[in-house]
């Protein structure tokens, strides 16, 4: 098993070297206004391709006139770049700020630059090379830049999640190979999921941030479950269990909670598709399968290791080892813990709501939007491009849209020409336009186009107004009466759209992944009070962790620490991409904790004695699992993208508040109170349902026979 799983980890990883795909992140958003407005534009010409960038060019004294010969010689040369449609000439007076340091080429690609590869990058940059040489700064924004930039590098946060994972297995285990194996497990299981992902993208565009979400995902519930494996099998061999039959009475028991604690993380993910948004669907899929070969590594590669070290597992001891529960209950810290919140359960309960719900209380002021490349790190060329935009033209003109207005079929070329004019004015006169460019008719005169620099950046909110004050205001206000029809089109309002169907959608996705999880538990425990309770404690738990990420990146509490030097908007997928993330991983913890309460309670019939004895034996499994997830999601606040860190710091927070406030305070408080209601069952119901044992009780094994002869 050992050296299968090694040559498929060095047969996906050498497979996806030489034939992996890219990734890019690319929208599809038909049926919204902006993509019907960037259609009309490519059926009348207007544009050749949805796809384009800016390149950027700049100086930091003197004229970019004096660097015309440099300056053309690269347009030049970026039209005959395969892929490259047409780049237009930057010297323009349109495109030339005032101060003629700052000017810009609109480059149109036939395919989105990130899904072209690294070579398609190179020679972008060998064409305007001529103009780098006579010390013009060249730099790229959207997509183009975004491929520009180096593919995120995951090693300083993998390196820091590992090493703090090994210290904490360390002083949970007490033992080198009993904390390194969790540590090798997980590890094998993420490069192989990565050299699966690459594979998989040569058919699937996955977005820029697949990758780091899969490894993250990925790297934490793989030490996670070969934890609570090793666990249990380490505590049968305390108990003197012969190795092999240790190995598999630990997949029979633990493993099985293991794989039913996977089933809903990757249910949860793969309920992003309900979105309706095939990029998010996308990403929901990366990191379920980091999850998957994550689960299939503990359940197969982790016991194959653990029957092959056997009782050498508490070799290389850093403390003498200690058995999984302790039989003396009155010297158990866990235990007296257990019984403590047995005596008060209502107060407990009571105050691990109110620490939940007062950090949830900054949800309500949640801002969805796009966090704009001014928030991108100092020195990239997304960063660069933005801050040169701005300095020459104006921070709005980083965030433009395009208005597309098509007359009426009817319509004369005097009253084209007379509405081509009303538009202008009325363009220019609403508040939060900085500029209005007049709307020329295109080509075939078949539609009118203007282009429209808002007065904020692109993340600020009256962006966000303008755009809706154009679409429902202005626009249906000149062109009432005229028959024609108007769009609000170009990469600004594409963003937006986007993010306004991802937060209508967003009750759509937590409906379907929370309803999945519920009938997940109910087969599981057998218990509607039990996976209800867990649906809607989850639901606590994910709101808390939504509130501190808007306390620290809109409001600004501790974000220059994070290395964020302004306050931005929460990106619009993450809330979902959290929600179902989280959902899952919460799930997981429940399954746990619920998996020893219930194998108690079926050997008692007492639930408050099952309770305490749940929490006993799992308390500090489930903490060192906790802390070693919080520490591997923690580690990506390094990451030099914005998402990224928001992702990461509400991960970290959400597992954080789980493995403590709902876990160990909140869950077994309801339990105590609600006693034996927690496994009422109606017969009906009963009969209905399989029987799933998530940890089977293990069954005597008998004695081995001695070989003959």
């Amino acid at each position: 098993m050992i050296v299968v799983a090694v040559l498929i980890m060095i047969g996906v990883t050498v497979a996806n070297q030489i034939a992996g795909g890219t990734y890019s992140d690319d929208f599809d958003l038909t049926g919204t206004e902006s993509a019907e407005g960037t259609t009309l534009l490519e059926q009348h010409d207007v544009i050749r391709s949805g796809n384009s960038a800016w390149i950027v060019f700049a100086v930091d004294s003197g004229q970019l006139s004096s660097h015309h010969d440099a300056i053309e010689q690269a347009v030049k040369n970026l039209d005959a770049v395969d892929h490259v449609i047409t780049a237009s000439d930057p010297l323009s007076d349109a495109t030339t700020s005032s101060n003629g340091r700052v000017a810009y080429s609109t480059v149109q690609f036939d395919h989105n630059p990130g899904s072209l590869g690294e070579t398609f990058v190179d020679d972008i940059d060998d064409a305007v090379q001529p103009a780098r040489a006579a010390d013009v700064d060249v730099n790229y924004t959207g997509s183009l830049g975004q491929a520009a930039e180096p593919a995120p590098d995951d090693r300083r946060s993998e390196l820091i999640g590992i090493g703090v994972a090994v210290l904490v297995l360390l002083a949970a285990f007490g033992s080198v190979l009993a904390a390194g194996l969790p540590i090798v497990t997980s590890g094998l299981g993420v490069v192989t999921g990565l050299g699966l992902l690459g594979l998989l993208a040569t058919q699937v565009t996955f977005g820029t941030t697949a990758t780091t979400i899969a490894v993250m995902i990925g790297l934490g519930v793989g030490i996670d479950y070969a934890l609570f494996i090793t666990t249990r099998f380490r505590q049968l061999m305390l108990e003197g269990v012969d190795r092999v039959d240790a190995a598999g009475r630990t997949v029979s028991t633990s493993g099985r909670s293991v794989i039913i604690a996977a089933c809903t993380v990757i249910i949860a993910l793969m309920g992003l598709y309900t979105v309706g948004i095939t990029f998010i669907g996308k990403l929901g899929l990366a990191a379920a399968l980091g999850v998957a070969v994550a689960v299939i590594t503990a359940i197969t590669v982790a016991p194959a290791l653990l029957g092959l070290i056997g009782r050498r597992i508490d070799r290389w001891r850093v403390r003498e080892p200690v058995a999984e529960h302790s039989t003396d209950t009155s010297s158990d810290t866990w235990r007296r813990y257990a019984d403590l919140l047995a005596r008060h359960p209502w107060r407990f309960l009571a105050a691990g709501v109110a620490v939940a719900g007062l950090l949830a209380v900054p949800v309500f002021w949640m801002e969805l939007g796009h966090i704009d490349d001014g928030a991108s790190a100092r020195g990239t060329t997304t960063r660069s491009a933005y801050d040169d935009i701005t300095s020459g033209f104006g921070v709005g003109t980083n965030g433009q849209f395009t208005v597309v207005v098509q007359p009426s079929s009817s319509a004369t070329q005097d009253q084209t020409h007379e509405l081509s004019t009303d538009v202008h004015r009325a363009l220019e006169n609403t508040t939060g336009v900085a500029s209005a460019t007049p709307a020329v008719p295109s080509q075939d005169g078949a539609v009118l186009v203007s282009t429209v620099t808002p007065s904020s950046r692109p993340q600020a909110a009256a962006t966000d107004d303008l755009l809706n004050r154009l679409r429902d205001d202005t626009l249906p206000t000149v062109l009432s009466g005229s028959g024609a029809t108007s769009y609000v089109t170009g990469a600004m309002a594409t963003a937006l759209d986007f993010r306004d169907i991802v937060s209508e959608r967003l009750p759509q996705v937590i409906g379907v992944v929370v309803t999945a999880a519920f009938l997940l538990l109910l087969v599981t425990f057998r218990s509607p009070v039990l996976a209800l309770k867990a649906a809607i404690l989850n639901l606590l738990s994910i709101t808390a962790a939504y509130g501190v990420i808007v306390a620290v990146f809109q409001w600004g509490w501790g974000s220059n620490l994070l290395g964020l030097d302004e306050t931005v908007p929460i990106e619009s997928y993450v809330p979902v991409i959290m929600f179902a993330i989280v959902f899952g991983l919460s799930m997981d913890y429940e399954v746990f904790l619920l998996s020893r309460i219930r194998e108690a309670w079926t050997a008692t019939g007492d639930t408050q004695e099952s309770v305490a004895t749940g929490i006993a034996v799992t308390a500090r499994v489930i903490s060192s699992a906790a802390l070693i997830m919080m520490s591997v999601f923690f580690a990506f606040l390094v990451s030099d993208v914005a998402v990224i860190k928001i992702l990461a710091l509400g991960l970290g927070i959400s597992v954080l508040i789980d493995a403590t406030i709902i876990r160990l305070l909140v869950v077994p408080s309801a339990m105590f109170i609600l006693g034996r209601r927690c496994w009422w069952l109606p017969r009906w119901l009963d009969r209905l349902l399989p029987h799933l044992d998530p940890e089977r009780a293990p069954q005597p094994v008998p004695p081995r026979r001695p070989a003959l002869g």
